[in-house]
C-alpha cells in the first residue's frame, strides 16, 4: 500500500550535509511525502507532488503540522520487574546516588516468569511509540545469572532487533550475600554467559566504573564479545572521570554512553574515532548529578546521540521528547540538534542508515506533531504533542484523516 501525506508544514528530513544517497534538504516547508510499504519513496514539496501528478492509495492532510523521524532510542533497560520509586524518593531527599540499587532489580528480575518481563517491557515499548519512538534497544542486565541474562535477552529480542548482552551490569553479590568475586564473574561473562546469551543480542555492553567493571574487565568482555561476532558499546564516565570514554574509542565501539565526566583528551579522542557520544538526560534529571555538556561535544565535531536509559532506578523515563527538551534547556543544544540526536543520532549509535531520516529508501517511520514545528517538542516540554505514528509505513497512532 501507498501513503502520500500533504500540507506537512515543516518537515525535518535529518539528512546532514556529505550524506549519501538522494539530495534532500534537512528541512523542507510546505511538504509532502510518499510511503511505499514499509519504506519512504519520495520527498518533496507540495507544488512538486502536484506538478509530478503523485498518487498513492491513501491520502493523509497534516493539517500544517510539522513531521519529523520516528525517535531511535539506543539505551533502555526494559526487561526487568520489581520497583524503586522508593530509592528515587530518598535521592529527592538528598541521598546520594549510586549504582548498587541495580542489585535490588535483580533480585525481582529473577524471581518474574518470562510472561511478567515480556509484559513489562512490551508495556514500555507501548508507552516509547505513543511518544514517537519506533526503534528501540533493549538491554539484558539484570539477571546476572546464565539462564536469567539468556531469558531476558529472549525477551528484548520479541519486542526489537536492537538487543544488547549487558552481563558486565554490575558484579552480583556472591552466596554469603557479601561482594561476589569479580574475576570469576568476568569469567561467566565471557564464557558459558556468552555463549548462551549471544543467539539473542546484536550488541555486547559493559558497565566500565568505579563500583562495576574496571578498564582491563571491560576491554576481555568487549573481546569477548567481538570474537562471538557481537558489535561493542559501552557505558562509561557517567559517575566521574575515568578511561571508559578513550577505551570504547581506541576499540572503534559504536557509542560510548553517558560521558557525563569528559577532559579534553576523551572529547578529542572522540572527535577522532567517530565513537558517538549517547547522552543521557534523564538520568541527570533523577540523580541530580551535573548534566554532560553537549555543546563542548558538538563544537568538536563529535556524534551526539540523545537516549532515554529507561530504567528503574536513574532514569524511569520513557519520553524522548522530554529528554528533548531537557537537553535544550541544560545541555546546550538548539532544537534542531537535539531532535537530530534523538533521531540521526540514534539511528548512528546503533550503526543504522535506514531509520531516523525521512529520506528515500529509509525505513518509513514518521512521527506527525501537533505543533507547526519540531522546536515545540522543546518549547513546549511537557505536552503530549506526538499526534501520528507511521512504523515501517503504517500508521500505528491516530492520523490526520485519510481521504
Amino acid at each position: 500500500m501507498s501513503v502520500l501525506v500533504t500540507g506537512i508544514g515543516e518537515l525535518l528530513t535529518g539528512r546532514l550535509p556529505g550524506d549519501e544517497g538522494p539530495e534532500v534538504p534537512l528541512l523542507v516547508e510546505r511538504a509532502a511525502v510518499v510511503l511505499e510499504r514499509d519504506r519512504v519513496a519520495w520527498v518533496g514539496t507540495a507544488e512538486e507532488a502536484r506538478s509530478d501528478g503523485l498518487a498513492a492509495d491513501v491520502h493523509v492532510d497534516a493539517g500544517g503540522r510539522a513531521v519529523v523521524p520516528g525517535f531511535v532510542d539506543s539505551h533502555a533497560h526494559l526487561v526487568f520487574a520489581g520497583d524503586r520509586s522508593a530509592e528515587f524518593t530518598a535521592r529527592m531527599a538528598g541521598e546520594r546516588y549510586a549504582a548498587g540499587g541495580i542489585r535490588t532489580t535483580v533480585a525481582a528480575t529473577r524471581a518474574a516468569s518470562d510472561e511478567a518481563l515480556l509484559a513489562g517491557a512490551g508495556r514500555l515499548v507501548t508507552e516509547m511509540l505513543r511518544q514517537g519512538t519506533t526503534t528501540v534497544e533493549i538491554k539484558s542486565g539484570y539477571g546476572l545469572t546464565v539462564r536469567d541474562e539468556a531469558r531476558s535477552l529472549a525477551v528484548a529480542r520479541r519486542l526489537t532487533e536492537e538487543t544488547t548482552y549487558l552481563g558486565a551490569h554490575v558484579v552480583p553479590d556472591g552466596p554469603d550475600g557479601g561482594a561476589g568475586d569479580a574475576a570469576a564473574y568476568v569469567d561467566l561473562v565471557t564464557g558459558p554467559m556468552l555463549e548462551a546469551c549471544a543467539p539473542h543480542a546484536r550488541w555486547i555492553d559493559v558497565f566500565c566504573e568505579t563500583g562495576a567493571f574496571d578498564v582491563d574487565q571491560a576491554r576481555a568482555v568487549l573481546a569477548a564479545g567481538a570474537a562471538a561476532g557481537l558489535g561493542g558499546r559501552l557505558h562509561a564516565n557517567q559517575l566521574g572521570p575515568g578511561p571508559g570514554v578513550r577505551l570504547a574509542c581506541e576499540l572503534g565501539l559504536a557509542a560510548v554512553d553517558h560521558c557525563t565526566y569528559l577532559d579534553d583528551a576523551d572529547v578529542a579522542a572522540l572527535a577522532d574515532a567517530g565513537t558517538t557520544a549517547t547522552l543521557l538526560p534523564g538520568v541527570e534529571f533523577s540523580t541530580r548529578q551535573p548534566y554532560p555538556d553537549a555543546r563542548r561535544l558538538l563544537d568538536a565535531g563529535v556524534h551526539v546521540a540523545l537516549a532515554s536509559d529507561c530504567n528503574p532506578g536513574s532514569s524511569f523515563t520513557s519520553s524522548l521528547p522530554f529528554c528533548v527538551a531537557l537537553a535544550v534547556r541544560e545541555m546546550g543544544m538548539t532544537p534542531t540538534e537535539a531532535v537530530l540526536a534523538a533521531t540521526r543520532g540514534g539511528a548512528r549509535a546503533l550503526a543504522r542508515d535506514d531509520v531516523g531520516r525521512i529520506v528515500p529508501g529509509a525505513r518509513a517511520d514518521l512521527v506527525l506533531l501537533d505543533a507547526p514545528s519540531h522546536a515545540h517538542l522543546a518549547y513546549r516540554p511537557g505536552v503530549p504533542l506526538v499526534a501520528g505514528v507511521w512504523q515501517r509505513g503504517r500508521p500505528v497512532l491516530p492520523l490526520a484523516g485519510p481521504s
